[in-house]
């Protein structure tokens, strides 16, 4: 169908197949002898195709607010744009839509220019077959397609990279120096409606005298700003252990990296921080309104919840952390992870697993080795929590076990 400025039409009889349903063409051409030559090619060359005809950039700008056409048929001499400039203000309205520019007889190095600026192809005027024409309407129309997949391929690329980049940041090897005391289990699990990473992050630094720091942490919130957010306190935490800062004051500078790399005010970031003495087999903890931990040892599992403060960010200045000294007997356990361990909906009714639901998931694993414990622990946590839909949330978990007969390994 043709479709005039005046908005009569004719009828144009479907011949031929095409690989798409009626593809349409958005015609830009102030002359009416021209627009009727292509009307022509039309019948002749392209039957099956939706032609509508404006005459300026300005008509066409109202036409593309409407309705997008699958190719755009350019004349480089309107009254409102000439040459280049009217393929770049096309563009600008209609950058996914295939373009090929109409030229003279004598402007062939006009349509090759306007090919190298971004249109798909160029057309002569009076050398066009009706054949050649629907060829060329057709080649457009899936060179650029081809070029929107190509670009999405590649932002596609980009993007994991930068999850790459980011995975590499939140989910470090430890730095284990010396002879390794503990045994270190690290897991990280995206939620079921989020990327593949969040805020969460965690650490481990073995010191050479066999002292070991640990850190879990959990930036509220999800997506590529929290991620960026989790890095940077991931980092500031293991520069600050190097530099031998702990305690309090360790906490207090990784509260000024999140209030400089947050992007919103209401972010905040929940923490524990672990220092755990070999010869003492004792565990200094600091909390910043993260979850209380498992405590696994051969008399069973018990949850520990050591007095701590508030999360970072929510009194910045102002905040106290107490430091709890706890037991951790040689054999022992101690796993730590964000709340999205449990926090997850489980049964038919949606209720929450919550502390004591994983406690008794946990308590019902009757495996020793730290690897497969974990796991299975995450396993079924998820299997719970299949019936809504799977985790709603990240979960990272950090589990450390002094490492048995460690002087028998050094004898080694």
């Amino acid at each position: 169908m043709f479709v005039r400025p005046d908005g009569s039409n004719d009828e144009v009889i479907v011949g031929v197949d095409w690989p798409w349903q009626e593809p349409s063409v958005l015609l830009i051409e102030d002359d009416p002898g021209d627009a009727l030559l292509v009307e022509e090619l039309v019948l002749d060359g392209a039957p099956g195709l939706r032609l509508d005809w404006v005459r300026s950039l300005a008509e066409a700008s109202e036409h593309l607010a409407v309705a997008v056409p699958d190719c755009v048929l350019l004349d480089l001499h309107l009254p409102d744009a000439k040459g280049l400039e009217a393929l770049e203000r096309i563009r600008r309205h209609a950058d996914h839509v295939a373009i090929v520019v109409l030229t003279g007889l004598d402007q062939e190095q006009t349509g090759l220019a306007a090919v190298a600026s971004g249109a798909q192809d160029y057309l002569v005027k009076g050398r066009v077959e009706p054949e050649l024409f629907g060829r060329a309407i057709r080649y457009a129309i899936q060179r650029k397609q081809a070029e929107r997949t190509s670009a999405a391929l590649q932002a596609s690329n980009m993007r994991a990279q930068e999850n790459a980049r980011l995975e590499r940041g939140l989910l470090p090897t430890p730095l284990l120096r010396g002879r390794s005391v503990v045994d270190v289990v690290a897991r990280y699990r995206p939620g079921r409606a989020h990327a593949l990473l969040g805020g969460d992050f965690y650490d481990v630094v073995q010191d050479s005298d066999g002292t070991v720091h640990a850190v879990i942490g959990d930036v509220s919130g999800h997506g590529p700003d929290e991620a960026a957010t989790g890095v940077a306190l991931r980092l500031a935490w293991r520069t600050l252990v190097l530099s031998g800062v702990t305690g309090n004051r360790q906490l207090r500078l990784l509260e000024q990296v999140l209030l400089a790399e947050r992007t919103g005010r209401q972010t905040f970031a929940t923490v524990t921080s672990l220092v755990l003495h070999p010869g003492l087999r004792r565990a200094r903890v600091l909390r910043a309104g993260h979850p209380g931990m498992l405590l696994r040892s051969d008399a069973g599992l018990a949850w520990v919840e050591v007095p701590g403060g508030p999360a970072l960010g929510f009194l910045p200045g102002r905040a106290e952390w107490p430091v709890h000294d706890l037991d951790v007997p040689e054999g022992c356990g101690l796993m730590v992870f964000t709340d999205g361990l449990f926090e997850g909906r489980v049964g038919t009714n949606s209720q929450r697993l919550g502390e004591q639901g994983l406690v008794e998931v946990a308590r019902a694993i009757d495996v020793e080795e730290p690897e497969w414990f974990v796991d299975e622990l995450i396993g079924r946590v998820e299997s719970l929590a299949g019936a809504t839909g799977g985790l709603d949330d990240d979960v990272a978990i950090l589990y450390l076990r002094w490492i048995r007969d460690r002087r028998a390994q050094d004898d080694n």
